[in-house]
């Protein structure tokens, strides 16, 4: 294997359609020749929400055009790269589907290697792309669907601390803006909106904080948010901009408390097992809100430890993140042949038992 890898990342594994190629020679920082996003806020604003049926159709339609721009972006030739890195599981199976087709076309035509992607790989994986960080670290992934600690062992070692055990962050952030008027996606409706407002104005839970450990819950503070709106509408005859700044700010307040505290005690469990070697890092789209990455870099401040957030380019779904975990995976002889499956599941951690239970097609989370 050569020592300079260059790979192309594909990424379809929700509403975004990515793709990127990256360049890295080892003991220097990875260069990102080129970055592709492709929205699709507008195909689902109407819904409120991300229709699965229309993002699948909108990647098949997108990928070959993300792909072909990625590569002339980069300079680069299909026969110039190493390998083809796609987001495997898991996801919104007709989207990672998508691109998992889209890849094995690519990879069969070229002859190179093909290598499937853990999405929350990529997202954990994030810091050693933009840092150089090095193992073991202390992650919190947090995302529209994803809420995780995880100590990062390896390019392919995940152990769980803790977990949402309902609705991640992010999709209570969308459910609240849907639930305010406010236009998705909800996380920065709400962040914006909340500036406004003030945080104590009503009183929200901090659920789960009376019980031991790192689970997160954030199902129960959505819906007294929904009874504090309805408070307001039947006082009211309807929702003053005032008191919808007020329960953005209440919302958010409580998603950074339980966060920060949780945050306290991952932290806690993961410097008794590597005192010297203590690094807290933050990925996912939820990790673009400025007053969670403020509480979270306050909390690693407390305890000493190096705090790492991607940018915010590097936050949200992307394909950068796919093409260095499998660049890392490919170092390590992990490559996979054309049976390689879309997995709408697929658990980093495969020793932990699923915060989520199972499903017909395995371990939810």
């Amino acid at each position: 294997m050569p020592q300079t890898l260059t790979v192309l990342g594909l990424e379809s594994s929700c509403d975004d359609t990515a793709a990127a190629v990256l360049r890295h020679v080892p003991g220097q920082p990875c260069q990102i020749l080129s970055s592709v996003v492709s929205g699709q806020v507008a195909l689902h604003a109407a819904f409120g929400g991300v229709v699965p049926e229309i993002a699948a159709r909108a990647h098949v339609e997108r990928l070959d055009i993300c792909v072909e721009e990625a590569l002339a972006t980069a300079g680069l030739r299909l026969s110039e790269l190493d390998a083809i890195a796609v987001t495997a599981g898991p996801g919104l199976i007709g989207g990672v589907l998508a691109g998992v087709m889209c890849a094995k076309g690519l990879a069969a035509g070229s002859g190179l290697p093909l290598v499937g992607v853990n999405h929350l790989a990529g997202h954990a994986l994030t810091p050693r792309l933009t840092d150089d960080l090095a193992f073991p670290y202390l992650m919190l992934l947090v995302s529209g669907g994803h809420c995780q600690f995880l100590e990062v062992l390896g390019p392919d070692a995940f152990l769980r601390l803790g977990g949402t055990i309902d609705d991640a962050p992010g999709e209570a952030f969308d459910k609240v803006a849907k639930l305010l008027g406010l236009p998705q996606p909800g996380g920065p409706a709400v962040e914006a909106c909340a500036r406004a407002g003030d945080p104590t104005a009503f009183a929200l839970p901090r659920p789960l904080l009376d019980r031991a450990g790192c689970d997160l819950s954030f199902s129960g503070l959505k819906t007294a948010l929904l009874r504090a709106r309805d408070g307001v509408i039947a006082t009211h005859g309807g929702l003053p901009q005032g008191a919808r700044a007020d329960l953005c700010a209440g919302f958010q307040a409580a998603v950074v408390d339980v966060l920060a505290e949780k945050s306290r005690r991952a932290l806690a469990l993961h410097k008794a097992r590597t005192p010297q070697h203590l690094s807290f890092a933050v990925a996912g789209g939820v990790a673009a809100n400025g007053s969670i990455r403020a509480a979270l870099q306050a909390v690693a401040a407390e305890v000493g430890a190096a705090f790492v957030a991607p940018p915010l380019m590097l936050c949200t779904d992307n394909a950068a993140m796919i093409a260095w975990a499998g660049m890392e995976r490919l170092r390590l002889g992990l490559v996979d042949d054309l049976t390689l499956a879309a997995r709408p599941r697929w658990p980093l951690d495969r020793t932990s038992a699923p915060l989520l239970g199972y499903g017909k097609k395995g371990a939810k989370a």
